[in-house]
């Protein structure tokens, strides 16, 4: 990791809060090994518990704000019947998950190449987006989060799709997974609340290749927009008393288009790409700290490739993510097979007692999903 560091040189510096921009001081990253007197089967069969997973990171799953803490964190952890797992984590004031995997991927890839760096990122953000200070926003940690796993196999997958009528075109699993965790969301918000709301659905999309001119693959940093789908609250209440999993499944298709085509116009438009990559999010932020509309936040992490990285010890049997301090947050991955979806949740303990309990969510545990 040492060698290809000072290619990836920002995550060797800190944050500064105070400025917004990370001070290249060379401080370096965290590197850490831990001993655990336990074999690596017994995660592979049965899983960790979400929660017990963050402790086999180097340092806890919060904003990286501080002079001295670091925005790259690894831990090699080694059992004792000679497996490794990785952890490894970033903050993600400086980068986005694709630019945290871009480097992953090139880590492993030197590791493959003794040291030859293959993937160069891309540093040039100010001909792009000049600087200029951002509006005031607190988005600390939420408290009492925790989160669950649920994972859709090929054939949860294909019941989903085939809730929608034959004459549209096939869901990709990513909305076919969204819409049904949304609607068992906005269940279990009324159930808990005793009345519906209104709620709005945001979706993380990467800007990379997608502007006029297109930001290369391999820019480095955060390059993020959303799209946002407002649902009204007798909407929602429509979901307590069964749903309408195929029109939901069709607004989130075309919000998530229209949020794809969006991205032409970032470069071209100042004033439409500043509302599109920060004053739609400070908006949604806002909404979600009323009593009167329920933010809901997807992000896919499905094609980063991660299954395919070999850091010299072969591929990796699971890929996950840790237990984030994220309050409503879906976050969508591939599985090992690359024909499912593992689903993580986060939400605050108080709203996840009525969701484990949502019955197609119990149906999806089960193993009978129809």
């Amino acid at each position: 990791m040492s060698q290809i560091l000072s290619n990836f040189y920002p995550l060797a510096g800190r944050f500064n809060k105070e400025k917004q921009h990370v001070d290249c001081n060379d401080q370096g990253a965290l590197f850490s090994t831990a001993q655990l007197n336990a074999d690596l089967s017994l995660i592979l069969k049965s899983h960790l518990d979400p929660q017990q997973q963050n402790h086999l990171l180097p340092v806890d799953a919060t904003a990286a704000d501080g002079p001295t803490h670091p925005i790259l964190a690894v831990q090699i952890n080694r059992f004792q019947c000679g497996g490794l797992a990785i952890a490894a984590c970033v903050s993600h004031r400086v980068v986005d998950s694709a630019s945290f995997s871009s480097f992953l991927a090139a880590w492993a890839t030197a590791a493959e190449t003794t040291g030859k760096l293959l993937i160069q990122p891309y540093f040039d953000h100010h001909s792009y987006f000049p600087a200029e200070n951002p509006p005031p926003h607190d988005d600390g940690p939420d408290e009492n989060i925790i989160a669950e796993r649920y994972v859709f196999d090929s054939k949860a997958i294909k019941k989903l799709r085939q809730r929608l009528t034959t004459s549209e075109p096939p869901l990709s699993r990513v909305v076919a997974v969204s819409t049904f965790l949304v609607q068992a969301l906005l269940r279990a918000d009324i159930t808990r609340r005793g009345k519906p709301r209104a709620a709005l659905m945001g979706q993380l999309i990467n800007i990379r290749e997608r502007t006029v001119p297109p930001v290369p693959k391999n820019a480095f940093g955060t390059w993020l927009s959303g799209s946002f789908l407002d649902i009204a609250a007798e909407d929602t209440a429509a979901e307590a008393e069964g749903g309408n999993f195929p029109a939901l499944a069709s607004r989130i298709r075309e919000a998530t288009v229209q949020g794809v085509r969006d991205c032409a116009r970032v470069l071209g438009d100042k004033e439409f790409g500043r509302k599109l990559l920060v004053d739609n999010f400070l908006d949604a932020s806002k909404k979600g700290e009323t009593e009167d509309c329920k933010v809901i936040w997807c992000t896919d992490f499905s094609k980063f490739g991660d299954y395919e990285l070999d850091f010299g010890f072969g591929k990796p049997e699971w890929v996950s993510v840790a237990v984030m301090p994220l309050m409503d947050y879906i976050i969508m991955l591939n599985n090992r097979s690359n024909d499912g979806i593992e689903a993580w949740v986060c939400l605050q303990e108080c709203d996840m007692q009525f969701f484990r309990q949502d019955k197609e969510i119990l149906r999806l545990s089960a193993g009978t999903l129809g």
